[in-house]
């Protein structure tokens, strides 16, 4: 009997150390993730903005090629759309909120399943040298402690993510694609 009151008392003071340190943490996230493409910039944006390009070079794509897709509205303009089911990638959309061209594209992005979310994506498109870097970054909201702390792990959890889509931007955009 002793044992399951230390026990309980531990689990009481995990809850709230949950709790407490929780409330300290951040109430924003941000990822991002840069790198330098030596093509036209009008190639680059063509390839962020126009979701028909950016399903080919989409890192979440190749992880399930068999997702269910759907692109509609006027490319590169606010309300162009793209909307995704799979199995493994859940579903969710992305919808162009705004874009200057060869500049940067501002992107809603929302998780419908496995969770309901919603965050900012962003691309922005800079001269350096005699290519352009390219920026991709995602921020959001921490609504609750347990998003605060899963905030905590997001760079971990999709930076690879960002690494690899953005290595197959470039590979895309140095071809001329």
């Amino acid at each position: 009997m002793k044992f399951l009151k230390i026990l309980l008392a531990i689990v009481v003071v995990l809850i709230l150390l949950f709790f407490v340190v929780g409330a300290f943490l951040p109430k924003t996230y941000s990822v991002n993730r840069s790198t330098t493409i030596n093509a036209p910039d009008s190639v680059i944006y063509g390839n962020i903005a126009n979701f028909n390009e950016f399903n080919k070079w989409n890192p979440w794509i190749k992880m399930e090629p068999s997702a269910k897709t759907t692109i509609t509205g006027e490319v590169g303009k606010p309300g162009h759309l793209f909307e995704w089911a799979g199995d493994k990638t859940g579903s969710g959309q992305m919808k162009i909120l705004s874009a200057t061209p060869y500049s940067n594209v501002n992107i809603e992005l929302k998780f419908i399943k496995p969770f309901e979310s919603l965050a900012n994506c962003k691309f922005d498109i800079v001269k350096e040298n005699d290519g352009y870097k390219v920026t991709w970054t995602m921020s959001g909201e921490n609504p609750n402690t347990m998003s605060k702390w899963m905030s905590l792990m997001m760079d971990y959890m999709i930076g690879k993510d960002f690494d690899n889509g953005l290595a197959s931007l470039k590979e895309k955009s140095e071809k001329g694609e």
